[in-house]
């Protein structure tokens, strides 16, 4: 399994996690939900560095070259990611949890309840 993460540091784009945030509820996730080889996708952001990003999960023998949605963050925010690694990832756990289908993310609460 590999896993990608981008990071990008925001002082340098107009945009701001909270506008990242409307780009995602409106069109930013669901054109990943068809990536082959893909696990999993998740998008983090910290407010007190000013920095948003994905992280993704990747099957193995996942086609890596294989085409990916446009990538409308890179457009928006107006430069490449600050921070894009690939690495291995060594093991994977699922914890207990509620069993409940998985939450969305602060992208999908109702605006004024995300902190």
């Amino acid at each position: 399994m590999k896993a990608t993460i981008s990071w990008w540091d925001l002082t340098g784009s107009g945009q701001t996690i909270d506008s990242l945030r409307v780009y995602l509820r409106e069109e930013g996730v669901d054109p990943w939900t068809g990536i082959h080889g893909m696990r999993l996708k998740f998008w983090i952001s910290d407010r007190e560095t000013n920095r948003w990003g994905a992280v993704m999960l990747w099957d193995s023998d996942a086609d890596l070259t294989a085409p990916l949605p446009p990538n409308r963050a890179t457009e928006l925010i107006g430069y490449p990611p600050t921070v894009r690694l690939m690495s291995d990832v060594e093991a994977i756990v699922e914890g207990v949890h509620s069993g409940r289908p998985a939450e969305r993310g602060l992208a999908f609460e109702p605006i004024g309840e995300s902190s």
